[in-house]
């Protein structure tokens, strides 16, 4: 196993610090020449979602090998010699942004373990809601853990399985364990790929030549030059050996898919098929849905880059307001970029993103951005824009107020430092500075992803970060309440 040297990174501020960010991608091919290679050109495909730290694991027919590193792709997996350390003909890999567990290299994926039945890997996107809860009970039953990730709970639960056989002991584990997770797993005998029974996570399958290949993406199978052969359903297990038999399993029932909708708005990269949509179409249906709902007069349309384009395409079309680049992004600077004073990094706004001044001087604004976080830069875009000589300046959000907490596998603040988790739309806009502020409703979102509206009684897509209606039981968060309000005195019986 090689493991490379953490580094550290000049806090840097830009558009993309004010995001809600994925936890991870995960990649898997079985039944390549040279497996190792593919899943690194699969994980660069899926770098967006997580740029923390990145790891394969691969199998020779007798033994696994691993190699993990803090950092990019190309940090870790961009010469031959990295390559070689992982031979053989089955690969999974994983790049990770930490929201559980936190970063460090004990937490990055994929997780290995010798198991009774043999060696065992596994990569993991989403989050185990009841995870701690989980973890609580194997430490008092004696597991010893090595890392924090709420991953290794599965692992565990996996090796106390009573169940003989390793994919009965796998279902035994997914059964016991709520949340999100799309799952890659290697063992002696081939590759399982799983996902929960609401779909939250996506994952799809691919063929490359006589290779199968899964990815978080489709985008990741365009890069390797595979094939897009389905999705895998919610819930559903595909086993795949070393022979090239799939054989598909259904064992947690059929419920009601959830899959997550802010796939649609901002994770997934737009070149991406998701819940059988292109990805991009839904961002440009987004924007058109925005220009119906809330009109205005302005001279030009204005994405913030990147993320914000499509819409501000489709908004551009709907509304024959033209669009510009009004902002410039450099693709130049480094996560390291040095940053000698405090006043250098409240610039970061400029070092990354510029008003392009000829266009904006004099001129009425509408800036479109996928969504609203924490608002702080939300605001130094609007003031960059006032800054190059805008008259008017009217932000438009591509998707509904995020006011709630994520548990599935997103990095999101606590709903007290959400803008909209404390404020109405007009104390918004009056934070961010802007003119007018609007959002697209939670009907024009489902809209723009083909559907009618969104069904109160029984929504099509997980959508908790905008309505609070979260699909699954949140056993830790639950318990961790019930902690803080035991510390809580009532008023009556506080010490003056």
């Amino acid at each position: 196993m090689n493991i490379t040297q953490p580094f550290v990174d000049a806090p840097t501020l830009d558009i993309g610090a004010d995001k809600l960010r994925e936890e991870c991608g995960v990649f898997g091919v079985i039944g390549a020449h040279e497996a190792a290679a593919t899943c690194a050109l699969g994980l660069h495909a899926l770098q967006h979602r997580g740029q923390e730290a990145v790891g394969i694991c691969s199998f020779d027919g007798a033994e696994f090998f691993a190699r993990r590193g803090l950092g990019h792709v190309a940090d870790n997996f961009s010469t031959g010699e990295s390559i070689a350390e992982l031979p053989g003909t089955m690969a999974a890999g994983h790049v990770r942004y930490s929201t559980t567990g936190g970063a460090g290299l004990r937490n990055v994926q994929p997780l290995y373990a010798e198991l009774a039945t043999g060696g065992f890997a596994v990569a993991h996107n989403g989050n185990i809601s009841n995870a701690g809860h989980l973890r609580a009970e194997l430490v008092r039953r004696g597991a010893i853990f090595q890392s924090t990730s709420d991953t290794e709970v599965i692992i565990h639960l996996v090796a106390t399985s009573r169940y003989p056989k390793l994919l009965d002991k796998i279902v035994d584990a997914l059964r016991l364990v709520e949340g999100a997770w799309s799952l890659i797993l290697m063992t002696r005998n081939g590759m399982i790929a799983c996902r929960d029974p609401l779909g939250i996570r996506p994952l799809v399958m691919g063929r490359l030549g006589d290779a199968v290949v899964f990815a978080s993406e489709t985008v990741a199978l365009d890069v390797v030059g595979a094939s897009f052969e389905r999705q895998i359903d919610p819930g559903e297990m595909v086993e795949v050996d070393f022979d090239g038999n799939i054989v598909s399993h259904r064992p947690f029932g059929r419920v009601a898919p959830r899959p997550c909708i802010f796939e649609h708005v901002y994770f997934s990269r737009p070149d991406s098929i998701f819940n059988e949509r292109s990805v991009y179409q839904s961002r440009k249906l987004i924007g058109v849905e925005l220009a119906k709902e809330a009109p205005v007069e302005a001279d030009l349309v204005v994405a913030v880059p990147d993320s914000g384009v499509p819409a501000a395409i489709g908004f551009s079309q709907e509304s024959g307001i033209p669009f510009e680049l009004g902002i410039i992004r450099s693709h130049y600077v480094g996560r390291t970029f040095i940053q000698p004073s405090d006043g250098a990094r409240h610039a970061g706004v400029k070092r990354k993103h510029n008003a392009n001044r000829a266009l904006v001087e004099g001129r009425k604004i509408v800036l479109i951005d996928d969504s609203i976080v924490r608002g702080t830069t939300s605001l130094k875009i609007v003031q960059m824009m006032r800054d190059a000589g805008a008259a008017e300046v009217h932000f438009r959000v591509a998707s509904p107020p995020t006011g709630h907490g994520c548990y599935y596998g997103v990095d999101t603040p606590e709903r007290s430092k959400l803008l909209a988790g404390r404020m109405d739309v007009e104390a918004m806009r009056e934070f961010i500075q802007a003119d007018s502020l609007a959002f697209v409703s939670i009907d024009g979102l489902y809209r723009a992803v083909g559907l009618a509206g969104r069904n109160a009684a029984s929504p099509q897509y997980c959508d908790a970060c905008f309505t609070g209606d979260y699909p699954t039981s949140l056993t830790d968060l639950a318990e961790r309440h019930d902690r803080e309000a035991q510390f809580t005195l009532p008023v009556d019986s506080r010490v003056a």
